[in-house]
């Protein structure tokens, strides 16, 4: 099923992130994971490419993961891809059932002797029109910035950017992870005014200790509330009170965001379920989901 049909069903999504591990047992592991999640009808699970595993990688999996009942979406990087590899990836993913790309342009490579391929992509948004310009019947899934982009913070140009990647044939905006609620309407607000309409479904990465929040700021910039950051602190390197806290700041912050009429929440979860899932189950005992 296309993931944009799934918001017609009258309930807020809740989806994960995966990534593919590096190991057969890693896999495996993975696999009971998300098994283990199935009691909970997630509305689908992502799997996305890292530490240069090859592009068939995530398909092999979200082809798993349909087999346990549960939607999914292959994610297809374009900062390294020619047109051929695109569409060749394409007909495969259709050819395995999935009907759910997540398109994004990916990092460039920190390698000085990187050159991307003379037809290929310079960003998203061309990924997207070629992939429409194909005519492949693929519900696209792209990302957003409440923050800004990396490479920008400008928020205004941000959603200029956001805005051609929707009229070139986005279907569905995921957002990149935030802390404050504040940015997320913001997002959402300036989006509107912008005219657009597809469901802009709201990012969270649980945070459960103090090395987390250092790793995530460095690498993507994202603002921490400084009373998360104290807490974290105090919480030290106990890793039972790490994963209380983050799931009772993650449990109050996914509350807050689906009152207010966010369509969805998408974890990343860096392969890991328990405080994920014990969002999830306070979501549910509150009626949220």
């Amino acid at each position: 099923m296309q993931i944009k049909d799934l918001f017609h069903q009258g309930r807020p999504l809740i989806s994960f992130e995966f990534f593919p591990p590096r190991t057969p047992e890693g896999e495996a592991s993975l696999l009971r994971t998300i098994d283990a999640l199935r009691p909970l009808r997630p509305s689908f699970v992502s799997v996305t490419r890292t530490g240069g595993k090859p592009r068939e990688a995530p398909v092999a999996i979200v082809e798993r993961v349909k087999g346990l009942g549960i939607e999914g979406a292959v994610h297809v990087t374009a900062i390294e891809a020619s047109r051929d590899d695109i569409a060749r990836h394409c007909d495969l993913v259709l050819s395995r059932g999935i009907e759910n790309l997540v398109t994004i342009r990916g990092d460039i490579p920190k390698d000085p002797g990187f050159v991307p391929p003379c037809d290929g992509f310079r960003y998203a948004v061309d990924l997207i029109r070629f992939i429409r310009e194909r005519g492949h019947p693929l519900c696209l899934i792209g990302g957003g910035h409440p923050e800004g982009h990396p490479e920008t913070r400008d928020l205004d140009l941000s959603i200029r950017h956001l805005k051609e990647k929707v009229d070139a044939g986005l279907d569905v905006v995921i957002t990149q992870l935030f802390y404050d609620n504040a940015y997320y309407f913001g997002f959402v607000e300036r989006a509107r005014r912008a005219g657009i309409r597809v469901p802009l479904v709201a990012g969270i990465m649980p945070i459960t200790n103090a090395r987390q929040i250092q790793r995530i700021t460095q690498l993507s910039g994202n603002a921490v509330p400084p009373a998360l950051a104290e807490a974290l602190e105090r919480a030290g390197d106990d890793p039972e009170a790490g994963l209380a806290l983050g799931v009772e700041y993650g449990t109050r912050q996914c509350a807050e965001l689906l009152r207010a009429g966010a369509p969805g929440i998408h974890f990343y979860t860096l392969n890991q379920s328990p405080a994920t899932r014990a969002i999830f189950e306070n979501l549910r005992r509150e009626s949220l989901v």
